[in-house]
Parts: C-alpha cells; sequence; structure tokens
C-alpha cells in the first residue's frame, strides 16, 4: 500500500484543486485553503475571466481528474487564428491537420469543475475565505502555513507536506525568498491587459447563430506593438483583450483621461470592423481595469517539503495558451513522483522539480516570443508563408522536421525538448540553404554558359 501523507495545499484554483483531487485519490489526507469564496456559491468571486486555451496537455490532465467530458462539452474548438488586417479577415490554420484545435474555455468554469472534484475526492478538505498569509519553514521536515480567515483569525497549519498553489504573487514563495541562495526573477512586458466584450447577436438568424463573428477561430488585431484578441465562450460572446503597451502611441497612456467620443473614435480609426459588434465597449474600458503582464521564475521549487507549484514557481505571459496546461502538467509530475517515492517524500520533491523547472523555462521563453509573433508578425505574408512552409514539411518529411507549435500544443512532448529540437530543426536548414542557394546558383550560370556555347 502506498504511504499516506498529511497534505496542505495553498490556493485552490486551477492547479490547486485538480493536485487536490489528484491527491486524495491516491490515498493521502488533503486540507485545500483558497482566500476567495466557494466557487459553487451564487454569490462566488468570479476571479480572472482571460479565457484558457486547453490543448492536448492540459485534456490529458482533465482526463486522469474525470471531468474532460464535460469540460469539452462547454468548450469551443479553435483549429485556427483569425487576422483582422485592414478591413480583411485572413485564416490561418495551427496545424496541417485539420483536426487539430485548441479548445476556448470557461477559466470560471473550469474552476468550479476541479473544486467539484476535488471535494468528491476521499480524504479531501476544503476551507474557503482563508488566505494564505505566511510559510514557517523552520523545520525541514514539518512545514507549516499560515492562513488568515474571513474574521481575521490566523491559523497555523504544519503538514508532512506544504504546497504552494496561491499564485503569482505566493505567500509560500514570498517565506521562500526569505532563506539564503534562493533565485527569482519577476520581469513585466511594457505591455498591459484590460479586457471588453462582444456580447450574443440579439437574434438566432446572423450570420454565425448566436456568435456576431466567426466562432472556431481566435481572432487577432494586430498593430505593431499593440493588439487586441477574441476568444468565443459557449453562450455566443466573445472575450476581448487588449495587449497595449502602458506608454507611448496606441498605448493606455494615449486614452488615459480621454472622454467617450474620443475612446469610440480611437477604436474606430483601429479596431474598426470589430466596433459596431461591441455595443458595450465605452462601458467595459471604464469599467474594467488595466493589469500588468508578468513572468516569474525562481530556483529552487522547495524548501525541505514545503513546494511549488504552478504560477507560484512559473507565472508566464498567456500568448502561447500554455499557463493552465503547464501547470495541470506539474500537478502530473508531483503526483507521479510521489507514486514512485511513496516513502521517501524528500525524493520525490527532487524527482518532481528535476522533471519539470527546465520545462517551465522553456515555455515562458515561447510565450514571450508569442506575443511578438501575434502582435507584429500576425499580418505580415512572409510569416504566414513560413508557417505554411513550416507545415509542409511536417507533413512531407515528419521523421526529419515536426512543427514548434503543433510540438507545443498538439503533443505532450516536454517542452525543453520541443523547443531543442525547433532550434536543431532551424539550424539544419539553415545550413542545408547556406548549401543549396550557392549550388543552384553554380547551377544556373553554367546552365547559361552551355546555352551561350550551344548557340554559337
Amino acid at each position: 500500500m502506498p504511504e499516506s501523507h498529511d497534505i496542505v495545499i495553498a490556493g485552490a484554483g486551477l492547479a490547486g484543486a485538480m493536485l487536490a483531487a489528484e491527491l486524495g485519490k491516491a490515498g493521502h489526507r488533503v486540507r485545500l485553503f483558497e482566500r476567495r469564496r466557494d466557487p459553487r456559491r451564487a454569490d462566488a468571486e468570479s476571479g480572472r475571466s482571460i479565457n484558457l486555451a486547453i490543448s492536448v496537455r492540459g485534456l490529458h490532465a482533465l482526463q486522469t481528474a474525470g471531468v474532460e467530458t464535460e469540460v469539452l462539452a462547454e468548450a469551443i474548438k479553435m483549429p485556427g487564428r483569425m487576422v483582422h488586417l485592414n478591413g480583411q479577415e485572413i485564416f490561418s490554420a495551427y496545424s496541417r491537420d485539420p483536426k487539430r484545435a485548441i479548445n476556448s474555455v470557461s477559466r470560471s468554469g473550469l474552476n468550479r469543475l476541479l473544486v467539484e472534484a476535488a471535494a468528491a475526492s476521499p480524504g479531501v478538505e476544503i476551507i474557503f475565505e482563508a488566505r494564505c498569509v505566511d510559510a514557517d519553514l523552520t523545520d525541514h521536515h514539518r512545514p507549516a502555513a499560515i492562513f488568515e480567515h474571513a474574521d481575521g483569525r490566523q491559523e497555523r497549519i504544519e503538514a508532512d507536506l506544504v504546497i504552494g498553489t496561491d499564485g503569482a504573487f505566493s505567500a509560500v514563495r514570498a517565506a521562500m525568498q526569505r532563506t539564503s541562495r534562493f533565485d527569482f526573477s519577476q520581469t513585466y512586458l511594457a505591455a498591459g491587459y484590460k479586457e471588453l466584450t462582444i456580447p450574443p447577436a440579439d437574434h438566432e438568424n446572423g450570420p454565425h447563430g448566436r456568435f456576431r463573428i466567426e466562432p472556431n477561430a481566435l481572432h487577432v488585431w494586430p498593430h505593431g506593438g499593440s493588439m487586441m484578441i477574441a476568444l468565443p465562450n459557449i453562450d455566443g460572446s466573445f472575450t476581448c483583450t487588449l495587449f497595449w503597451p502602458f506608454d507611448g502611441d496606441h498605448s493606455f497612456a494615449t486614452l488615459e483621461h480621454a472622454d467617450d467620443e474620443t475612446v469610440r473614435a480611437f477604436f474606430e480609426r483601429h479596431y474598426g470592423d470589430a466596433v459596431p459588434h461591441m455595443p458595450t465597449l465605452l462601458e467595459d474600458w471604464n469599467q474594467n481595469p488595466t493589469s500588468p503582464l508578468v513572468t516569474i521564475r525562481c530556483r529552487p521549487w522547495h524548501r525541505g517539503r514545503a513546494v511549488l507549484l504552478g504560477d507560484a514557481a512559473h507565472a508566464i505571459v498567456p500568448f502561447y495558451g500554455q499557463g493552465a496546461n503547464a501547470s495541470f502538467e506539474d500537478v502530473e509530475g508531483l503526483v507521479s513522483a510521489l507514486a514512485a517515492h511513496p516513502a521517501d517524500l524528500d525524493a520525490a520533491i527532487d524527482a518532481y522539480e528535476a522533471s519539470r523547472i527546465e520545462n517551465a523555462n522553456a515555455i515562458a521563453d515561447l510565450a514571450l516570443d508569442q506575443f511578438i509573433d501575434m502582435r507584429d508578425r500576425s499580418g505580415s505574408r512572409t510569416q504566414r508563408f513560413a508557417k505554411k512552409g513550416s507545415q509542409f514539411l511536417g507533413a512531407v518529411v515528419p521523421f526529419w522536421w515536426t512543427p514548434l507549435y503543433d510540438m507545443v500544443s498538439f503533443t505532450r512532448i516536454p517542452y525543453a525538448t520541443a523547443l531543442a529540437k525547433s532550434r536543431r530543426q532551424a539550424q539544419t536548414l539553415k545550413t542545408m540553404a547556406s548549401f543549396l542557394v550557392p549550388t543552384f546558383v553554380i547551377l544556373l550560370l553554367l546552365w547559361f554558359t552551355i546555352l551561350a556555347q550551344s548557340s554559337t
């Protein structure tokens, strides 16, 4: 029989709730603490609403958790990107295989399903409205987390294993940062984000039923430094997100003190084909906050038997749609490590960290590059041609070439392996080109020389 451990998890977001469900099923005693209200309650806080793009990695973990069917029933498939450029719509498939698609999923809806799965898992207790404010890492074999309840009362909870899944600004990680030889970095983009909405159509007979624009695509309005994206929701609406610099041209500062007329005129000038579908544009602009985008890295991911997972260990920007997928892979990694080392928690923690930390760094780098790709390159004919060329090579010589996007979104190849393979492929192609182009030129010159001689 596997050894049962007493485990405390701080944070019942996507990663924390899934982790609690899986650890409960594995026979551990789990206490899951969450600062917000129970998401199953009618008056629960909605939290962040940026849609999730769930792909193969996430679906595998959701299948293990037993909620994949329910999630997909409320998801919308997006087989490609719809670029809005100068009044035109240009569709670009994510893969040469038409069956491959990423799935637009409601963050709050998925969180609710995972909390339900955790609550139904044996040995799991969930305590809501209890915010993790600190961790005591003095005893490496018996760490403790400190929680503050809604009434202001603080409670110190010891456990065999304390896991921080409490987000990018984790209190558990903050406690680790106070220890020696703990590497930490946070890097903010010059851009932030603000959410807007495209509501459902007023009637069922519109061009896409309830949807005002094409539902089976991730929509992008690129503007070379700024962009807006839109992801579909099952109710016929779209969640739009502005990714603009805080300062400069086409930035949040541009409209910081602008009146409604100026704001509307700006959007009509830059996002003209979207504005007719956004009747709540001004209301959304004035009410919704502007938030920063941060990449967080740290090493190690543990101190003794206190461990970080998900955004607490590696917050990334959302442009590759892999934040939740990566966190779900963390869950699988930790659960597998505990199963492989049932009587040795320290070995399990080391194995988990070794399997995940370089992959987390790789997807962080990929996500940052994808921001530039979407914002600056998605409207480029050259870039679209290059992507089609990559997909063509993947179809013709699959044993040698696999497009990077396919590896990241449609396989479970580790992120670091996918990134390294992509770089090797690119270098090989560059080497071949440096050899073939001069050879072609020489052959062409020889051909012209032979023609010239035969004509004389």
